[in-house]
């Protein structure tokens, strides 16, 4: 390719709306460009990276022996309302009517789609089957940010594995484990495998490749003393147990005027935050609930939401708060309340002698036992772990980290097998549901992570794996007929040993060649100028390490193949 009719169209400036370096810099080195919020046009470049980032997955893939498809992203609402996912997926999922008044949607995912497809495996002997594709998926993400890291329209690897059991499943787990260990290690990215929650795919288990990145919206607890990780949405920490004074015989109401919040009742009322029950009220499906932590710990609502099961979550407002507690927030509590549940984090079990609202404006109590005062219906894991806690495996402070999710893993069981109808017979005849995994990979948010991971003042770094192009050719001087012509016999050259090869030919001032070859990220740049070619030479630098050496013209391919490996 000639760079002279490539289009590439970098800009000298940064885009003023772009905030992660993945986004400033694909915008900057002419990879891509927006069309509407979420929505991103890949040019030419990008298509080359896109295109060898799938190859390195669809190799990986194949390898574990998968099955390569392609499902429909245009699907009729009678699957996804046999799974129960036509109203859980809210308004993410972009939803249609055709001519006939059939009701459609963009697929977000594939899961119902696959095992309608699976509804044809005849017989267990015929399993495991592992079948995957490349397939746009469209979500109405309400604040599509960072570049192509969240968008509404964006491109995913999305595999499923089908068994006729549990071992099946942990086996096809396993080997997809391995296989997506092995991608992120060859797109060069380095990744935490963490614990995390299955979210509205359902399943069990759930583990999520996660790329440490300042840019990353996810966060992870991690231990680097033993190597535990998890989704801040599935980590625990190991809290120090805590011995309370038995307290008074029953709670004791004092007054609190204008106490509003924890550290309010802190300062004023000698309350500590570890000594109070913080009280929460949600809207669950529509149903009122009480949600109850330690006064210093912050909820985490997927928690609440996995532990409930609740598809509708949301904080309930002050007046609906009021008519049912007859109180606003900042003196609401537990204490006495029989006619809406009670869901309390597993910090409170057990403790006494705590301070909590009276449920009267301005007034708490003293001295609650949670085991004798309030009527928890449900215990569960509902509170953030925070910096520094102890590591619930080996007691060493965690670390939060932010991470970008560039992988997920989830062991689905029999849910949709069941709902679609998904069977096979077993050994001895029996109709049994298929056994399923799902496996996704975003392939441009794959791109975005390695920019944000590889690059530097100057723009891009590709790892050799994915870069567009392999090597570039900058010619110093275009309207020197000898540079020019050494130039076109070095293209060909590389060209016919299988190098991926473009070269800058444009009329343009060398420096502005050096800078968009850079900021374009192509691992190896050479330069044929006047003055080298007057030694017989050529500079080969390395985009990685800044690194020029000059090569004798007739070695430059040799030394290109050795540096490429």
């Amino acid at each position: 390719m000639r760079w002279s009719q490539a289009h590439v169209p970098t800009l000298r400036e940064d885009p003023a709306e772009a905030e992660a370096v993945s986004h400033r810099l694909l915008v900057r080195a002419g990879y891509v460009r927006q069309l509407t919020a979420g929505h991103y046009s890949l040019l030419p470049l990008a298509v080359r990276v896109r295109a060898k980032i799938i190859d390195v997955v669809r190799s990986e893939m194949d390898a574990v022996g998968g099955q390569e498809m392609l499902l429909p992203a245009l699907h009729p609402a009678e699957p996804w309302r046999r799974s129960g996912r036509w109203e859980l997926m809210g308004q993410e999922m972009f939803r249609l009517r055709d001519r006939r008044g059939a009701e459609l949607a963009l697929g977000m995912t594939h899961e119902e789609i696959f095992a309608t497809v699976a509804r044809e495996l005849g017989s267990y002997r015929s399993l495991p089957q592992r079948w995957y594709q490349f397939q746009t998926k469209f979500r109405d993400e309400p604040r599509p940010k960072g570049g192509l890291m969240r968008t509404r329209e964006f491109t995913m690897k999305d595999a499923y594995s089908f068994d006729i059991d549990r071992a099946g499943l942990d086996a096809s787990f396993a080997a997809f484990h391995g296989a997506y260990t092995r991608i992120f290690e060859r797109l060069g990215l380095p990744v935490l495998a963490v614990e995390a929650s299955s979210g509205t795919v359902g399943g069990s288990d759930s583990v999520e490749f996660m790329c440490p990145a300042e840019a990353g919206e996810d966060r992870v607890a991690h231990s680097p003393a033993c190597g535990y990780a998890a989704n801040i949405e599935r980590a625990t920490s190991k809290l120090p147990e805590v011995t309370d004074a038995p307290g008074p015989p029953a709670p004791e109401p004092f007054d609190t005027p204008g106490v509003r919040t924890i550290d309010d009742l802190a300062t004023g009322h000698g309350a500590p935050a570890d000594r109070q029950i913080k009280t929460l009220v949600y809207v669950l499906d529509e149903r009122p609930a009480l949600v109850l932590l330690r006064g210093d710990h912050p909820l985490n609502e997927q928690k609440l939401v996995d532990a409930t099961g609740a598809t509708a979550v949301r904080a309930a407002a002050a007046e609906e708060i009021r008519g049912w507690l007859g109180a606003l927030p900042g003196s609401l509590g537990a204490v006495g309340v029989t006619d809406l549940p009670v869901i309390a984090d597993e910090a409170l079990r057990g403790r006494r002698d705590m301070f909590t609202g009276a449920n009267r404006d301005d007034v708490h109590l003293r001295g609650v036992d949670v085991e004798r005062d309030i009527r928890v219906g449900a215990w569960a894991d509902l509170r953030e772990v925070a910096e520094g806690e102890p590591c619930p495996r080996c007691g060493e402070p965690l670390r939060i980290l932010r991470a970008i999710e560039v992988g997920r893993i989830v062991k689905l069981g029999d849910r949709y097998a069941r709902a679609l109808g998904a069977e096979v017979p077993d050994a001895d005849g029996r109709q049994v549901p298929l056994v399923m995994g799902s496996y996704g990979i975003g392939v441009e948010r794959a791109m975005a992570a390695i920019v944000e991971i590889h690059h530097d003042d100057r723009g891009v770094v590709w790892p050799l794996a994915v870069a567009p192009y392999q090597v570039v050719i900058v010619v110093a001087q275009t309207d020197d007929e000898a540079t020019a012509r050494a130039g076109e016999a070095l293209y060909r050259d590389l060209l016919a040993a299988g190098v991926e090869t473009i070269i800058d030919d444009r009329p343009e001032r060398a420096g502005v060649k050096f800078r968009d070859a850079e900021l374009t990220g192509i691992p190896c740049r050479v330069t044929v100028g006047r003055r080298g070619l007057a030694e017989g030479a050529a500079d080969v630098t390395r985009r990685s390490t800044g690194e020029s050496e000059k090569v004798a013209l007739d070695e430059v391919v040799g030394h290109i193949r050795r540096l490429l490996g």
